[in-house]
């Protein structure tokens, strides 16, 4: 997917956390949005998303090349991000099968086989209330790459993850992300190191 950021501006109340900007995400790309705490990362990453529209400026979506009709935006695009959670009252696999049937899984992949890659099948008949901080980020990162979407979009996405955790999130972008658009919002390199574009959002005040 091909994301068009033309003269955009957002605000909240009567405060511009960024304007004027304008960005090209393209298809295939690995892309980082850095910046201070505060410059709006966050909110350019679910702006990218068509999770909340901006306030200027005009955001166009493009898939294989075709303009993407609006309300077809949010089927191709999956989010992890610390603010978003996970329905808790259902089990891991009850969860997978009930997001799986919104946004399908990708080709060939099962929710067992994700909860092994994930090292989570242990836990695959539990309550996700009782999992840790960070099997909960697992889960998170689970849907958002295993969705069979042509844009990833990952807000912080190494919260409350060890160093195994950390290691599980390289392997899944190194297999997974091959031929999509990824975009990470972090000010930590070891959330992004592997984009080849970086967007410092401190400078469109």
């Amino acid at each position: 997917m091909t994301i068009k950021l033309n003269g955009i501006g957002k605000r909240f109340n009567t405060e511009w956390i960024f304007r004027n900007l304008s960005f090209e995400f393209a298809a295939g790309g690995k892309y980082a949005i850095t910046g201070p705490n505060g410059s709006g990362k966050s909110t350019l990453l679910q702006l990218a998303g068509s999770y909340i529209l901006p306030n200027t400026g005009k955001i166009e979506y493009f898939l294989d090349g075709k303009p993407l009709p609006s309300e077809k935006v949010e089927t191709a695009i999956s989010i992890a991000a610390p603010y978003l959670e996970v329905v808790e009252e259902m089990t891991l696999k009850e969860f997978f099968h009930f997001h799986f049937q919104m946004k399908p899984c990708l080709p060939g992949i099962t929710p067992e086989a994700i909860a092994d890659i994930t090292s989570l099948r242990s836990s695959f008949h539990k309550q996700i209330r009782y999992y840790s901080s960070g099997m909960k980020q697992r889960v998170k990162l689970a849907q958002a790459i295993f969705s069979d979407v042509s844009l990833v979009l990952l807000d912080e996405p190494l919260t409350n993850l060890d160093a195994e955790g950390v290691s599980l999130y390289h392997s899944l972008i190194d297999a997974y992300s091959k031929g999509r658009t990824i975009i990470v919002s972090s000010n930590d390199e070891k959330e992004y190191s592997f984009c080849n574009s970086k967007l410092e959002i401190a400078g469109f005040k």
